[in-house]
């Protein structure tokens, strides 16, 4: 499943905010600086799909705010179902 991110860098606590359509907003305490953001991004991923980190990937955004994530490991109808439970 490939799904877009915007990421919020320098944040009190890893948390999905919100989804509007098929865009994830994401808080992640990690700052912007080296791909820090990015790695802590796709670990709390990891968690909050329940797939191994391995099953992360950043296809695009490396250097910006909107992400392009592609998510393997688990059926589209498991990850549907994840997604469907962020307001």
């Amino acid at each position: 499943m490939i799904i877009k991110v915007r990421v919020i860098p320098d944040s009190k606590k890893n948390e999905i905010v919100s989804r509007v359509g098929s865009i994830l907003r994401a808080k992640i305490v990690a700052s912007a600086v080296e791909g820090k953001a990015n790695e802590e991004l796709c670990d709390f991923l990891a968690d909050f799909f329940d797939v191994k980190r391995s099953m992360i990937f950043l296809r695009k955004g490396e250097r910006g705010r909107e992400k392009t994530i592609e998510i393997t490991g688990r059926s589209e109808e498991e990850l549907g179902e994840v997604l469907d439970t962020i307001p």
